[in-house]
């Protein structure tokens, strides 16, 4: 059953709000790989530019994984999800968003060193394992 009326472009915002956080860092660490190559391509680049460099990349949340699920067993299609966003620090955030027939639900936790101070649900894990491992998640 499809929702109509006010609810259904309460649950597309509610969707789309952490999907457009993603897409806001994806496109910055573009940004940021497209202005080292610009750098490198226009002056050669001195020890110190290119140890700068490297640790600005380093800080970039440049590890990114994707885990979809059903969160609630009555409901189908995978769309629950849980997005790690990393440096090579391990420090950023896990994003995820919880859909229910009537209601969706966006959480973010913060990762320091890996780890979180709040506990992660197993998909978060998954999420956060994928994204340090550099492996993708489904």
């Amino acid at each position: 059953m499809f929702l109509s009326g006010p609810e259904s472009g309460v649950l597309v915002a509610l969707l789309a709000v952490p999907l457009l956080i993603l897409v806001a860092v994806l496109v910055w660490v573009l940004r940021l790989q497209a202005r080292v190559r610009r750098l490198e391509a226009h002056r050669p680049a001195g020890e110190a530019d290119i140890a700068e460099l490297k640790g600005e990349i380093a800080r970039a949340l440049r590890h990114v994984a994707v885990v979809r699920y059903d969160a609630f067993g009555d409901m189908g299609g995978r769309l629950s999800f849980s997005a790690a966003l990393i440096d090579d620090s391990g420090d950023g955030v896990v994003i995820s968003s919880i859909h229910a027939r009537g209601e969706s639900r966006t959480y973010a936790k913060g990762i320091v060193a890996g780890k979180s101070d709040t506990t992660l649900t197993p998909e978060e894990q998954q999420a956060l394992a994928a994204a340090r491992s550099g492996k993708a998640s489904a």
